[in-house]
């Protein structure tokens, strides 16, 4: 018999904490991610390594978001957190000309994207009470 997990807000904080550090050891403004050690002159195999480890990450995360949210659910996500960019822009809070801040701004909300898709059965589940269930043929 299943056993029925608990999703709180702390369970949200873990699968964000763990889509930042993907996303910022993929890629960051800081010159200290996986991107920019592919550069130096370090022995391939570990850069060949880190990057398998970093894309079963990013295929986790990727497929989760996009099987939970749909399409339509991570554009309008995507959307959400653009617009939010735009209100801080607006707001005198974000300049345009510094566009290392809005790249650190940027991944912070496409972990926040990453971490909503990765939690989104869970959430649906607590709010409307329906389960999300993946179709098994054959």
């Amino acid at each position: 018999m299943a056993t029925r997990t608990h999703f709180t807000f702390a369970s949200f904080l873990l699968r964000y904490l763990i889509a930042l550090i993907l996303v910022f050891l993929t890629y960051n403004p800081s010159a200290y991610s996986w991107f920019h050690w592919l550069n130096s002159d370090s022995a391939l195999v570990y850069k060949f390594a880190a990057g398998i480890v970093l894309l079963i990450g990013w295929v986790m995360y990727l497929r989760a978001t996009w099987n939970s949210l749909g399409p339509l659910g991570t554009l309008l996500a995507a959307g959400v957190f653009g617009v939010l960019i735009w209100l801080l822009i607006e707001w005198g809070l974000l300049a345009l000309d510094n566009t290392s801040i809005l790249l650190w701004v940027a991944e912070f909300i496409l972990s926040g994207v990453l971490a909503i898709g990765m939690s989104w059965s869970h959430i649906r589940r607590r709010v409307s009470g329906q389960y999300d269930t993946d179709e098994i043929e054959g």
